[in-house]
């Protein structure tokens, strides 16, 4: 198991800020969210001709890895479709590039579930950006959000899109708390599919998420991190802390050390 911290967390930090606080924290990986005011990764400058070199020699020096590219590819979106579907294949050519093992596409943009997807179109288009991924090392998440916060639902797409370059990311938060979903349930749903955790902790007040460091929210994260360890679960468990959203948030200079060492402490139980 390794970890990572989303860029979504510190959206006033510059690129030499972020690979500091990997580095002096201890954390395995980076998920990029955007850096500065970019939030489409394929055009961060350090990750475009000619700065791509100079980045990734960085990175190898730190050992540290993009652990996943946060995309904001819509796959419903019928009247953008093929916008979104561009931005589908250019997260997954960058991906790519810089070895980066995954990237999250969404099925839904509400965080709360919405009546009017069509569920047929999202796995269509999963499969076409699974298929496009072969051969690239990179795998398409689609992630438990909005309806797909349903992990019934979501393992069902998989099954329907029957692609080895699509695979789920399990954001904690969302069928806990929208769907009422144990989190054992949950896990065994969609652990055949599992390659990205997005943790936070959180309560609900009044029908609305209110965000807590680790440990201070009604998330069983402590069984998440037991399920994963058990079953030899090897990929990325990241921080979402989404300041960039809601600037009233605990700054990362807080958050980002009690994260990495609430989950190391746990795991080494």
């Amino acid at each position: 198991m390794k970890f990572s911290f989303s860029t979504l967390g510190c959206p006033c930090w510059d690129w030499g800020d972020i690979l500091a606080a990997a580095r002096d924290l201890n954390y395995d990986g980076i998920e990029i969210r955007g850096v500065g005011k970019e939030l489409y990764a394929p055009h961060i400058s350090y990750f475009q001709s000619p700065a791509i070199t100079s980045t990734m020699q960085r990175l190898q020096a730190l050992k540290i890895e993009i652990s996943c590219l946060t995309s904001a590819c819509f796959l419903f979106d019928k009247h953008n479709h093929e916008d979104m579907m561009q931005m589908g294949r250019d997260y997954i050519d960058l991906a790519s590039r810089i070895a980066a093992p995954v990237i999250r596409v969404l099925g839904d943009v509400d965080v709360k579930p919405s009546a009017d997807i069509d569920v047929d179109f999202v796995a269509e288009n999963l499969k076409k950006l699974a298929q496009y991924a072969v051969g690239k090392n990179v795998i398409v998440l689609l992630e438990t959000n909005g309806v797909f916060g349903d992990t019934k639902l979501l393992a069902s797409v998989l099954r329907q899109v029957n692609e080895p370059q699509a695979g789920v990311l399990w954001d904690v938060h969302h069928p806990y708390h929208f769907f009422g979903e144990s989190v054992e349930d949950s896990y065994t749903r969609i652990a055949p599919y599992l390659h990205h955790l997005h943790m936070k902790d959180s309560v609900m007040e009044n029908g609305q998420a209110m965000y807590k460091m680790m440990g201070f929210g009604d998330i069983p994260n402590d069984k998440i991190l037991d399920l994963l360890k058990n079953d030899g679960y090897a990929g990325y468990v990241s921080l979402e802390w989404v300041k960039r959203w809601n600037k009233n948030l605990t700054e990362p200079g807080v958050v980002f050390p009690q994260f990495i060492n609430y989950v190391r402490d746990h795991i080494r139980k």
